[in-house]
């Protein structure tokens, strides 16, 4: 967990923790059903203080997703489609889940880049370079762009690891749907070393388009990934 308390902008430990069994749930490594550890092992197991566990667990048991029963432990209550922060991420380890956490590289107000796909009203965009974290891993390198006409100028430190997060407590704006297209694409040269890939290597690479909740295309992005340590998935209801 030391990657996910180090990073500025960084969600508060308990909702990393929350957000980490909420996507445990999604991929179906907690199933319905299932008893949590103790809630002391659990915590010694993660690295953290036993109350910041259950405020974890508050979180989940107020999304209908852990019920506790008394003398007896916490049983996961699973959902097709569990509410989270991080629902429209759709990167994973191999294994399944993995706590997301991200390293801004860097953030500039620029003329949209040509390459990009279609989106948004203004000619400038707000570019967002990140190296994206699962469980510590580093797992994909991020290229977002954000239309210029959402925000005058944005902060780095202002930034929460969820993007879309920031959007709404800071500017108001709710995605309301995102469209991925995956195929292949070199490793941009801006890529920091610490990330398992020469610049120019040939990788998995997501293109995405996203709305805002009126209908309006506000941001697009491209997300390079290391497939061998992540994957990318897509849950069908």
């Amino acid at each position: 967990m030391s990657n996910a308390k180090s990073q500025p902008g960084a969600l508060p430990l308990y909702l990393q923790i929350s957000e980490l069994l909420i996507r445990d749930i999604a991929s179906g490594r907690l199933i319905d059903g299932s008893r949590l550890a103790p809630e002391r092992e659990m915590a010694a197991e993660l690295g953290i203080a036993v109350g910041t566990l259950r405020q974890a667990l508050k979180v989940l048991a107020d999304k209908g997703l852990l019920e506790s029963i008394q003398g007896s432990g916490n049983y996961i209550r699973a959902k097709s489609d569990p509410a989270s922060v991080y629902a429209l991420l759709r990167i994973e380890l191999l294994s399944g889940g993995g706590l997301p956490t991200a390293r801004v590289l860097s953030v500039d107000r620029l003329p949209k880049d040509p390459a990009l796909p279609a989106f948004g009203q203004s000619d400038h965009g707000h570019r967002i370079h990140r190296l994206r974290f699962l469980s510590g891993v580093p797992a994909a390198v991020e290229e977002i762009w954000l239309d210029g006409t959402q925000a005058d100028r944005i902060d780095p430190k202002d930034l929460s690891e969820s993007l879309y997060l920031y959007y709404r407590q800071r500017l108001n704006l709710w995605i309301g749907r995102a469209e991925d297209r995956v195929g292949l694409g070199h490793l941009p040269d801006w890529a920091p070393p610490e990330f398992p890939h020469a610049p120019g290597t040939t990788l998995p690479l997501i293109t995405r388009v996203t709305w805002a909740q009126d209908g309006r295309s506000v941001e697009a992005s491209f997300t390079w990934y290391d497939p061998e340590k992540v994957a990318y998935v897509a849950r069908l209801k």
